[in-house]
């Protein structure tokens, strides 16, 4: 019989097209990768990848087994979920998913908090700009922000919490600077995905240059803002509690979208997922005028 373990290995080489991407997506060695492939083509024997100076391909036996490995990925999650779902402890592991800005600049302490009142639960912290998949068990719970509700993907449970504003902030010394004619232009700081200034960030009282400086990034983002490199749009959560930075004067509060929590299936009857969910709910309402933008003693003056 095909142990399912060889089989996810398989996948992961299959999606990846590399032993290398396979080993970053699993967190195991490259040699362990290509033992278990190894152990896989033997089973059945047939060779089911072709290395090519690119990577792997899959073979014509591969292709033919790929969708009854997906099957296999399938039934296995299911059932996973099914008896994680059933699982009603105070104690275990907890994986959240959340972007990373969010996780290091507005729910950290609430975390610390639910570990307080929660000792035994293990909480994993998946901070990262890429969306995990719930279906295949990523991540337990993901806190997204989403622009078109329509988008939430049919499958997944989800919970509204609460919009999420944003600004155009500048260093308190730069903007002093451009007031005295020290800095003519202000640059703009940028993400690499930003494809360029957003027409509402435009619309502000400071002269602005073609020149942007760029970064792959947000924290590298919020760094560059506060060290006086230029200025740019930030989520009121971040710029509103950071002494060093202030909004752009003229600038304009702009909705970036509404934070939801997802989970998937049977993994919402949990009883840690939905001691998280319930405490992460109120945090947000705690929380609702900073996300908002409504800050008391926010200026940009």
């Amino acid at each position: 019989m095909t142990n399912w373990d060889d089989v996810r290995y398989f996948l992961a080489v299959a999606r990846g097209g590399s032993v290398r991407a396979a080993a970053d997506r699993l967190k195991v060695t490259h040699s362990t990768v290509i033992r278990r492939i190894s152990q896989l083509e033997e089973l059945l024997g047939a060779q089911v990848f072709e290395k090519l100076p690119s990577g792997y391909r899959l073979t014509e036996a591969g292709e033919e087994i790929l969708a009854l490995a997906e099957l296999m990925e399938g039934a296995s999650n299911k059932l996973e979920t099914r008896v994680f779902g059933r699982d009603q402890s105070v104690r275990g592991l907890l994986r959240v998913a959340l972007p990373p800005t969010v996780a290091t600049h507005l729910l950290m302490p609430d975390f610390a908090e639910f570990c307080r009142l929660y000792p035994d639960i293990e909480l994993q912290i998946l901070s990262s700009s890429d969306l995990v998949n719930l279906t295949t068990r990523q991540a337990d719970v993901a806190l997204r922000v989403v622009y078109d509700r329509d988008t939430l993907p049919a499958h997944l449970i989800g919970r509204q919490l609460r919009d999420v504003h944003g600004a155009v902030y500048i260093s308190r010394a730069l903007l002093e600077d451009h007031r005295s004619g020290r800095e003519a232009k202000v640059r703009w700081v940028l993400k690499l995905e930003d494809g360029g200034v957003p027409e509402w960030a435009r619309e502000n009282d400071v002269e602005q240059s073609d020149a942007p400086v760029t970064v792959t990034d947000s924290e590298a983002q919020i760094i560059a803002v506060r060290a006086g490199l230029g200025m740019a749009p930030l989520s009121c959560f971040v710029g509103d509690v950071d002494p060093l930075v202030i909004r752009v004067p003229g600038g304009a509060l702009r909705k970036h979208g509404t934070f939801w929590l997802l989970t998937h299936g049977e993994t919402r009857k949990t009883k840690r997922v939905r001691l998280f969910s319930d405490f992460i709910a109120q945090r947000f309402e705690a929380h609702s005028a900073l996300l908002a933008g409504l800050v008391s003693g926010v200026s940009s003056t």
